[in-house]
């Protein structure tokens, strides 16, 4: 037998469950039967053994000077009063000769008239016949078997390893940069920064109240500053917060526009210029607030070339460029005074505000209508404004048009919407 049928209780190779005989057991308190069975004696009826033959006679009381039955027979008990001879006359009581008992079986002399034979047995041979099993049968029923038995081992597994290398993280630990408060960390940074980048020598005593509004406690209040000169900060814009796998700290970039001054001698300063700072501000998540935990540093903000793969408006239209370069002119000027002209030259049913009355309309410095489809298209225009005095600005605009048809059959291009 193979070592996996052995290791999932199968039977031997051909046979099944049912072809496996189990002995009985015997009861408690009754004798187990040594009796030969009927198929080890196929050629007629079985006596029984000497001990059960002894506890039959047991039950009668056998006189003591009773002749020994002959060798291989059984004593039977002795007859009873009132029996008769064969010749009819009454029979005095007394031991009868012994005799066998015989067994009474269906296939013997006692069989029922007319029943077929029955073939006899070689010895050794078992009364019953194995039966060949379907294969679908004996496939399925040991590929569930082993469904099971590798269940079992992947639980046992699993909780082995549970045991060995439990989870220690800690139920209170933020984990992942999407849980962690990045809204919080935006403004702790952001008031921090302002504090951090403002000075006064006159007033030394007024940044380190400011910094340790946001600075955990334990740390150096002055944070990196000697007490001398003067500038102040006034507004920053936060941006990124990239917090670790942890959860518990993150970096914090954020934009300063600092008010400079120069020292004209002594204590007194002179405005100087406005610059700005890009500072990293790294702060830490407790289990009350987010804190900064450390000083900033300063980050360079470098100019960066447009990405590679920026998406085209497409193929130019030159001939509808032309055909509506007049109607953006137009549309322009009413954009510039107010919303009820820029509404006369816009698509029916689209809605833009105008910039009333802040700037002027200039020029049309470029026009440009991008191929597409027969109802809408997209178009750049390059507008010069003109401000207070002689200042001017050029602005470019990305504008979608819609093509619209009048009552009469006239077909116009009119913008739909600006950006």
């Amino acid at each position: 037998m193979s070592w996996w049928r052995t290791l999932l209780n199968l039977p031997p190779k051909g046979e099944h469950w049912s072809d496996q005989r189990r002995t009985k057991k015997p009861g408690k308190g009754r004798p187990q039967s040594t009796a030969p069975e009927w198929w080890a004696h196929p050629g007629g009826p079985v006596s029984p053994t000497p001990r059960q033959a002894q506890g039959v006679a047991a039950q009668y009381s056998a006189p003591q000077n009773q002749t020994p039955p002959p060798n291989g027979g059984v004593m039977a008990p002795p007859r009873r009063p009132g029996g008769r001879t064969p010749d009819g006359a009454p029979q005095e009581p007394g031991p009868r000769p012994p005799e066998r008992l015989k067994q009474r079986s269906p296939h013997g002399a006692h069989a029922a008239p007319g029943a077929p034979a029955r073939d006899v047995l070689t010895p050794g041979q078992t009364p019953w016949s194995t039966e060949p099993e379907s294969s679908f049968s004996t496939w399925a029923r040991r590929f569930f078997r082993g469904l099971v038995v590798v269940v079992l081992l992947l639980a046992a597994i699993s909780g082995i390893r549970s045991w060995i290398a439990p989870n220690r993280t800690p139920q209170t630990v933020v984990s992942g940069q999407s849980s962690f408060p990045a809204d919080e960390a935006r403004a702790v940074a952001t008031r921090y920064s302002v504090a951090y980048l403002t000075w006064d020598e006159n007033n030394p005593d007024a940044r380190p109240a400011q910094v340790g509004l946001d600075l955990a406690s334990g740390l150096d209040a002055r944070a990196g500053w000697n007490g001398r000169g003067k500038q102040t900060a006034d507004v920053a814009y936060p941006g990124q917060v990239s917090a670790d796998q942890n959860g518990i700290t993150a970096v914090v970039d954020v934009r300063v526009r600092v008010h400079t001054f120069n020292r004209q001698g002594g204590n007194a300063f002179s405005a100087g210029p406005v610059v700005w700072y890009r500072l990293s501000v790294p702060v830490a998540l407790t289990s009350a607030r987010v804190v900064v935990s450390g000083p900033p540093t300063f980050v360079p903000d470098e100019r960066a070339p447009l990405p590679s793969n920026m998406p085209g408006a497409g193929a130019p239209d030159d001939d509808l460029t032309a055909a509506t370069e007049k109607d953006a002119e137009a549309f322009f000027a009413a954009y510039a005074e107010s919303d009820n002209k820029v509404s006369a030259v816009t698509a029916p049913g689209s809605t833009i505000r105008s910039l009333n009355g802040a700037v002027k309309f200039g020029e049309l410095k470029d026009w440009q209508v991008y191929a597409g489809n027969d109802d809408e298209r997209q178009a750049t225009a390059a507008v010069t404004w003109n401000g207070v005095g002689d200042t001017t600005l050029d602005q470019t605009y990305t504008l979608t048009l819609r093509r619209t048809v009048a009552t009469d059959g006239a077909q116009r291009w009119q913008v739909a919407a600006v950006g």
